[in-house]
């Protein structure tokens, strides 16, 4: 994925003008917002979402509350949202995992992406970076491939949990490759990196931001990047795909949804606002420097690419025969 084509956003930010001047009459909103992020403080979505929490709080004059409420990949956040009201006032800042993933990794999941949400917005996207401990004997992707074939299921992979980035991202990589290695969740990205750290599991997959930090600081070793090209800020890092497994691709996005039902006047000013708080100032440069890339669009595209990825995702599911752990 690339950038947020600037045509693209002028014509979006005209066609909810309307909508935006309705919700404005209607007064919303009328007390603090709250952004609930489905893990534990210090992952990629986290930081994204006091990003744009920050910003939203200023353009809208009330504040919006960053609420972390982790459990089952995201799952126990993603059915509260599900349940609150339509009013606007409570959002879920959602995630690959808890938009396209968990509905094909648990079967008996409470709620469903494209019946129970209002998508408003996607937000950015963000490179993965594989990692190994120190201690593990690689020095990139291709010799971590052959030590993992001559180590069947010796090596541990660390995630924020099930349906996690970290997870889907590994579970492919795995997939392609032809390996057998052991997942071992965590709640959330914070435990899983601080473990991964102190040589209790030996690598992960996970987001830029959170991960380049440590690399540059010799803390953990950086194999390559997700995405279908090098970062600016991690030049020497390879793509997965042109290191060892062509075709690979598996960036985390992020996006803004909503409670069913919420009008379409809310959701206008909702995904105008949010146009406007990452793609004004420095976001994009500062998101960028950290292995991420702002993308908004409209409700409508958000969710057919909500649908095509649960598709692209399930896929994988049903082919690995992946189970909550």
């Amino acid at each position: 994925m690339t950038t947020i084509d600037r045509r693209h956003l002028v014509a979006g930010l005209a066609a909810s003008a309307v909508a935006m001047g309705a919700a404005r009459a209607q007064g919303f909103p009328s007390r603090p917002v709250t952004l609930v992020v489905p893990f534990t403080p210090g992952g990629t979505t986290d930081i994204l979402a006091r990003l744009l929490a920050q910003r939203l709080s200023t353009s809208f004059g009330r504040q919006v509350v960053v609420e972390n409420r982790p459990g089952a990949g995201g799952s126990v956040a993603a059915e509260q949202v599900a349940r609150a009201q339509p009013d606007g006032h409570t959002l879920l800042m959602g995630h690959i995992g808890t938009l396209a993933v968990n509905p094909g990794l648990y079967p008996r999941l409470g709620y469903q992406p494209l019946r129970d949400f209002a998508p408003v917005s996607m937000i950015a996207t963000v490179h993965n970076v594989l990692v190994v401990h120190p201690d593990v004997p690689v020095t990139d992707v291709r010799s971590l491939v052959a030590y993992a074939k001559a180590n069947p299921g010796k090596l541990n992979y660390a995630s924020g949990g099930n349906g996690s980035a970290a997870h889907i991202a590994m579970a492919l990589f795995a997939d392609m490759a032809g390996l057998d290695m052991v997942h071992i969740p965590y709640r959330g990205t914070g435990p899983a990196v601080s473990d991964l750290r102190g040589g209790r599991v030996q690598l992960t997959m996970t987001g830029a931001p959170v991960l380049l930090p440590l690399v540059q600081s010799g803390e953990l070793r950086g194999l390559g990047v997700s995405g279908t090209r090098r970062l600016a800020s991690a030049p020497n890092l390879p793509t997965i795909a042109e290191a060892a497994l062509p075709g690979f691709e598996a960036s985390q996005w992020y996006g803004i949804v909503a409670p069913v039902g919420l009008t379409d006047a809310i959701t206008g000013l909702l995904a105008t606002e949010i146009h406007r708080a990452m793609t004004t100032g420095d976001t994009t440069e500062r998101l960028a420097r950290e292995g991420a890339d702002v993308w908004v669009d409209t409700p409508a595209e958000f969710r057919a690419h909500i649908a095509s990825e649960i598709e692209r995702w399930g896929g994988l599911i049903r082919r690995a025969g992946l189970r909550p752990d």
